[in-house]
């Protein structure tokens, strides 16, 4: 009789120890995904919502399982040991289980029972559902979750696998961050600015350092760069005469607009787009020159990526079909 009750213990804290390792599946998809994969036809997207709606249930019976093992176990121990000993062992049981549920043997053996019994828990929940109902300890939280911070989200959008392209990624996350930048953060400093002097005459060396500074559109200062008169803008000067002496006062654009280095590059898009202007100088709270910035730099910060150069040639259908995919994307 003793044999019988020891082998019948060891076997009880064996069950409970292999059900303190059973762990219901979750499925890693919010439950809107699951829904859309169903509507597809996705099966495993049905059986993992199955999964989810049970999983309250399943946790709730689980549990029941443990203390009824825990129960029996003890008294069990009690019959065999007496009341000392066999409260002790119980107690020592009852803290340790838990622990023991932890070895990879227990946890691969757990693992597989409830693989094999999943199917006939999931549908004993759905038959009897007013059972689970009086059984269930608590609802179990939907799995969808709230994103609490812009640094989460850009951290989720990076660990979205191949969800999203490379260049998806960036345009997501330099879009998210675009609203809390400022001029100051992607113009260019006036330590970089090239400009030119009204009073300079555009010859055909002129033209020739002009070309190779590589700009569309130079400032044109009086005195120094705290005194910008005009905009010369570099594809008007090809139908200048040449023979003719010209300043650059005479073949620059008088208009020129100004903004803080403190304003939102929401704002400046906003306002390059309303004025139908390619650049503005930047100036500090003092008026003074320091920097200027141009519809390519709020672009560029907004999309993540070097957009095509101002000076390709898109009236000639030859440079068009010449300038492939792939030359477009080197400055990635």
């Amino acid at each position: 009789m003793l044999t019988f009750l020891l082998i019948l213990t060891i076997i009880t804290i064996t069950l409970l120890i292999l059900v303190s390792t059973m762990t219901p599946h979750r499925s890693s998809m919010s439950h809107y995904e699951l829904q859309r994969r169903i509507e597809t036809g996705d099966m495993h997207a049905k059986q993992d919502m199955r999964r989810q709606l049970a999983l309250g249930d399943i946790i709730s019976l689980l549990r029941i399982d443990k203390a009824f093992l825990l129960v029996i176990s003890s008294f069990l121990l009690v019959l065999l040991f007496g009341w000392g000993w066999g409260v002790v062992l119980a107690l020592i049981v009852a803290l340790f289980h838990g622990a023991a549920a932890r070895f990879g043997v227990f946890r691969f053996i757990g693992g597989n029972i409830y693989s094999v019994l999943e199917p006939s828990i999931l549908e004993l929940t759905e038959k009897v559902p007013f059972v689970f109902m009086l059984i269930r300890s608590r609802n179990e939280p939907n799995v969808d979750f709230t994103i609490d911070s812009r640094q989460e989200l850009e951290y989720l959008i990076d660990q979205s696998r191949d969800v999203l392209s490379p260049d998806e990624k960036k345009l997501i996350v330099h879009s998210l961050a675009f609203s809390s930048k400022t001029v100051r953060d992607v113009m260019t400093p006036v330590s970089k600015i090239v400009s030119i002097k009204k009073t300079e005459f555009l010859g055909p060396l002129t033209l020739d350092d002009v070309h190779k500074s590589g700009h569309s559109r130079l400032p044109v200062i009086s005195q120094d760069i705290d005194h910008i008169v005009g905009i010369l803008h570099v594809q008007n000067l090809l139908t200048l005469d040449m023979k003719r002496s010209v300043t650059a006062e005479k073949a620059m654009d008088t208009h020129v607009h100004y903004i803080r280095q403190d304003q939102p590059l929401p704002h400046v898009l906003s306002a390059l787009l309303r004025t139908h202007q390619h650049i503005f100088i930047v100036i500090d709270e003092l008026r003074s020159t320091v920097g200027l910035i141009t519809l390519d730099d709020v672009i560029e910060a907004l999309i993540g990526r070097t957009i095509i150069d101002e000076f390709d040639n898109h009236e000639s259908v030859r440079a068009v079909s010449e300038h492939g995919p792939r030359k477009k994307h080197n400055n990635n």
